[in-house]
């Protein structure tokens, strides 16, 4: 197992699902995580705090520091990118995960609830893409993973809900920008997307819970997010990445660990990917 001592990494969105999978694989590595995201007290129906994921971070091996944070607030992104940076020596790696989903096409859908989206997942991740920088450009390995898919311009996939894929393929031109923009600065720029659904409380709540059986556990999105993190040549920066695909590349060949339900149904393709 690779060691991430004394690497620190800022999650937007950890209190739970993937974020959480992220800090957690990266804490028992020996990290520092910042586990930032809006949840600071219990929810009744969601699982997780800041304060329960930080708890956890520390029990499997890393040091943790909760910050309670709204990615669209800019000056609050700024302090917390500081207070981060003080607390742990520096920033190595950000992952822009905090994201918001509305599958509504645009006739139903009203622009209070497109600002919403757009204002967490593009505008989000550019506010924390820029907050990171200058730290970021300190790190001997710096990288910035977001969590979008690989632009796929066919139709099928542009007609049914223009508002989220605008806010999702945002946050992408947002990556490969990034990649050339910061290439100088040695910041790796990527982007990470599961094959398939994940087990989250988007999937639950949001979408179907019946998909929850169709999917698999946010583990395999920690797995491939270690696996970019471990490349440290910047070879991987500019790139679009697939879970399933990456984990392939570096020798994963048992995917049925992952699944959220042993022996359950076929899994479900997740949103863009046409293979």
């Amino acid at each position: 197992m690779t060691s991430m001592k004394d690497t620190t990494l800022f999650i937007t969105g950890a209190s739970r699902g993937i974020g959480r999978a992220i800090a957690l694989a990266a804490a028992e590595q020996g990290a520092n995580v910042v586990i930032a995201a809006k949840s600071d007290t219990p929810h009744p129906k969601l699982e997780g705090t800041i304060h329960s994921v930080a708890e956890e971070v520390q029990a499997a091996g890393g040091q943790a520091l909760a910050i309670k944070l709204d990615v669209r607030d800019e000056a609050a992104v700024e302090a917390a990118m500081a207070q981060a940076a003080a607390h742990f020596g520096g920033i190595d790696v950000l992952v822009n995960n905090a994201s918001a989903i509305n599958l509504s096409p645009l006739k139903q859908l009203p622009v209070k609830r497109f600002d919403l989206i757009h204002s967490i997942n593009t505008r989000g991740s550019l506010v924390c893409s820029q907050a990171a920088i200058p730290y970021l450009s300190q790190s001997d390995n710096g990288h910035i993973i977001t969590l979008s898919p690989p632009i796929n311009l066919a139709p099928h996939w542009l007609g049914p809900h223009i508002p989220y894929t605008m806010s999702k393929y945002g946050m992408t031109l947002l990556t490969l920008g990034l990649a050339e923009e910061l290439k100088a600065d040695g910041i790796s720029c990527t982007t990470l997307w599961p094959q398939t659904t994940i087990a989250t409380a988007a999937i639950e709540y949001a979408l179907d819970p019946a998909l929850m059986a169709c999917s698999r556990t946010p583990q395999i999105m920690a797995d491939a997010a270690m696996a970019i993190l471990s490349t440290t040549d910047g070879s991987l920066s500019g790139q679009c990445l697939v879970d399933e695909a990456l984990l392939k590349q570096r020798g994963v060949t048992d995917f049925e660990q992952y699944r959220h339900v042993a022996g359950g149904p076929p899994l479900m393709r997740d949103l863009f990917l046409d293979q």
